[in-house]
């Protein structure tokens, strides 16, 4: 009994030892597969990263200097238009956070058709340029616009709302702009939660928010992450959008 536990032992550590060998070839040759991505994105991302972080270390001399960081936090409208980008990024990823969970959550609750169509329809605003959908923001929102007759006529307020020319503008602008950015990473990661986890953790008597908060939320934060990554470095580097909805101020 003891030799044949002892060959059955030995047998299952040399299958197990030819598992890890092949879970090892099968990473490098994955590896391998994507160092072609890898060098292109290299020669198309970081180099030209690399290049401007070796630049801002350059003096009109073409001498080492670090006059450029130290002129960024010693100019006060240097450092507060980076401030203000910062602030309004991360304002903008936030609610685009919100409203993509909720978007991108109903729409993984609906049929496949439906699906479909609602996905269309979140892509529908990349047919039409950023600065044509700004402009229409600007007309939309201004004094005498759709938004503001809306209000007053509703009785929702009793005179027109600044709502452009200011962050208000500017952050309704930009949200209706990055809110795809947000839903498609979250509707990707969304489509590969298993909903019968859900109906487990309800069944098993669990209240709804503590079931999400434990159970679907955990799941879905690689999207979340994804779309608000994405978002934020987008809204830093936007341009036309702030330029045009906040009037040429800040």
């Amino acid at each position: 009994m003891t030799s044949v536990a002892g060959i059955q032992g030995a047998v299952r550590q040399t299958r197990d030892r030819e598992v890890v060998r092949a879970e090892r070839r099968e990473q490098f040759t994955l590896a391998l597969l994507s160092l072609p991505a890898l060098a292109v994105m290299a020669a198309l991302l970081l180099v030209p990263m690399a290049w401007l972080l070796g630049l801002s270390f350059i003096g009109d001399d073409g001498s080492f200097t670090l006059s450029n960081y130290t002129r960024l936090f010693a100019d006060g409208s240097l450092f507060k238009s980076m401030s203000l980008t910062v602030q309004l990024a991360l304002a903008v990823t936030v609610v685009c956070a919100v409203l993509g969970y909720v978007l991108a959550y109903a729409i993984t609750l609906m049929p496949g058709g439906l699906q479909t169509l609602c996905l269309a329809l979140v892509a529908l605003p990349f047919w039409t340029s950023a600065l044509v959908r700004t402009y229409a923001w600007l007309v939309l929102l201004q004094r005498k616009g759709v938004v503001n007759q809306m209000l007053v006529g509703s009785g929702a307020v009793s005179e027109p709302l600044h709502l452009v020319h200011n962050l208000s503008g500017t952050l309704i602008g930009m949200v209706h702009i990055m809110l795809p950015f947000m839903v498609f990473p979250l509707y990707a990661g969304m489509r590969r939660i298993d909903g019968d986890l859900m109906r487990a953790a309800l069944g098993l008597g669990a209240p709804v928010f503590y079931a999400f908060r434990r159970v679907y939320l955990p799941q879905s934060l690689p999207g979340l992450v994804a779309g608000g990554v994405l978002g934020f470095v987008l809204s830093l580097g936007f341009y036309i959008t702030p330029a045009i909805l906040r009037g040429g101020k800040g």
